[in-house]
């Protein structure tokens, strides 16, 4: 096998600009943002959807919008390209209502004339929550909720209001048949937020004094009513996912409290920078693809930071980018770094403009970014993009994601022995360790410093710890130490426990 040739930056920019040029000449492929062939699509895990490698965002001028964009023509320019995939959220300010606008127009809206059933089939539209709970739990220490509607509002009260603002009137009706395709929980940050969205999954009932989110939109999904809070047992939604970009551990907290396998998918930053924190990609990705959830990526340009935005929240019109790339780090490598990250199924991107002439349309521009395999970039180029990325802002672009922790050892590390007659049984548990720059690749068990047993590396799809045995003859005192290897040869033990001599 011949080695590789190593592309030089210049080199490379140079060669993923000029593909970009070309994607938007193609005689027949965008004529004015007119569909002439089908998008490329990917199965978003078990919800059985393709969906466009690209779906629209429901930030940027849909949520602030500048002066002069009209953010109804971004979504309709949206829908001509064929992208099938949207998203949106109760706190992304108007932006339920710029989807509501554009339905009408397109004659989403159930029971209204000339409705179009197949089209709203077409697509898989989702918007978010960030209240945890359904039912009591306020002032929970450590639970965040938050909520652009009426103060006191719980998790149904936001899905209410999604549907009414996308296919009713915007005060709080909405007509039969409305319904959403996910909703997910927005932006999980601590372990107390997962227990909170639990709570009450098991054994519900509707005298309980706090119900989670997750058992009333169980219920607005099956049409059940075990909580007392759907009593017209109506089904409002298809699918339930949660998003996060602050902390892989916490996401992969939420997927491991999933006994019931009831999270369909997940929302997660992951951008050509990802490795200089604490990575989604060696991480929580892996997790979910092991538990067949969609993936889809999000903050593909750190919000904007890789460009003109500083590296903070985005607030106003004046932090949406109107730019396509700029000269040193053209837009398309980092869409197509996200979309061949293994695991992911599709990225959304907020759109600022949109233009007639397709060079200078960033929807435009960021469709034909998407046009990609999941395997359509080599390692080697994958690692140019990253060196690229990283001289942004210093490599400190994703604001919104845990410093980089190195490779953590497993952790709860226990030792327990069963004795029976002259042997002992000894039973090793730990739980998951997480990455640094490269996957995980091994567990390797040492008994007094020497190691005993190894085994491949497999994602922990619930909270009980990893456990391995042995059996061993003598009644001295051992002790065992968990460690892990990673593809690159890196490892990291954990904290030894010892088992008492008898």
């Amino acid at each position: 096998m011949k080695p590789q040739k190593r592309i030089r930056r210049r080199e490379f920019v140079k060669k993923t600009a000029m593909a970009a040029a070309a994607a938007t000449i193609v005689p027949g492929f965008f004529m004015g943002c007119t569909r002439k062939t089908e998008p490329m699509k990917r199965l978003l895990g078990r919800t059985g959807f393709a969906a466009t490698t690209l779906g629209l965002g429901g930030q940027a001028s849909l949520q602030w919008t500048p002066e002069g964009i009209d953010p109804v023509k971004i979504i309709l320019k949206a829908f001509d390209l064929g992208i099938n995939y949207f998203d949106t959220s109760n706190l992304y300010g108007p932006s339920q209502l710029n989807f509501g606008k554009a339905f009408k127009i397109l004659k989403l809206i159930p029971g209204e004339a000339g409705y179009n059933e197949y089209l709203r089939k077409s697509i898989f539209l989702t918007t978010k929550t960030h209240l945890r709970y359904a039912k009591g739990g306020d002032d929970v220490p450590g639970v965040s909720n938050r909520t652009n509607g009426e103060p006191g509002s719980k998790t149904i009260d936001d899905l209410k209001r999604s549907l009414s603002q996308m296919f009713g009137d915007g005060l709080g009706n909405y007509p039969e048949g409305a319904y959403v395709d996910m909703v997910l929980f927005h932006n999980l940050n601590t372990r107390e937020e997962v227990d909170a969205i639990y709570e009450g999954i098991e054994n519900t009932n509707p005298d309980m004094e706090r119900i989670g989110a997750l058992a009333a939109l169980r219920d607005y999904r099956n049409g059940t009513n075990l909580t007392g809070l759907n009593p017209k047992n109506e089904k409002l939604l298809r699918h339930i996912g949660f998003s996060g970009h602050h902390d892989p551990s916490v996401n992969m907290y939420m997927i491991q409290r999933d006994k019931y396998d009831l999270l369909d998918a997940m929302l997660v930053a992951i951008n050509a920078n990802d490795k200089l924190m604490f990575n989604m990609q060696h991480n929580v990705i892996p997790l979910a693809k092991a538990k067949n959830m969609g993936v889809i990526g999000m903050k593909v340009f750190a919000d904007g930071a890789m460009y003109t935005k500083p590296a903070r929240w985005s607030g106003t019109p004046e932090d949406v980018v109107m730019t396509v790339g700029d000269s040193t780090l053209p837009s398309r490598p980092l869409i197509q770094y996200a979309l061949t990250t293994p695991g992911v199924d599709l990225v959304i991107i907020g759109i600022g403009h949109i233009s007639d002439n397709d060079e200078e349309c960033q929807l435009v521009q960021n469709f034909s970014a998407a046009q990609i395999l999941p395997d359509g970039l080599s390692e080697q180029e994958r690692a140019e993009i990253e060196k690229m990325a990283a001289k942004v802002k210093d490599g400190k672009t994703n604001y919104f994601q845990l410093p980089s922790r190195g490779l953590v050892p497993p952790g709860e590390v226990k030792a327990d022995q069963v004795i029976e007659n002259n042997t002992r049984k000894i039973v090793i548990g730990w739980s998951t360790a997480y990455a640094l720059t490269s996957p995980l690749k091994k567990y390797v068990i040492l008994r007094d410093n020497q190691p005993v047993h190894e085994q491949d590396f497999s994602p922990q799809l619930t909270t009980d710890l990893f456990t391995w045995s042995e059996t061993i003859t003598d009644r001295e005192p051992h002790s065992y130490t968990v460690r892990i290897v990673d593809s690159s040869g890196n490892t990291a033990d954990s904290e030894s426990v010892t088992i008492e001599k008898v």
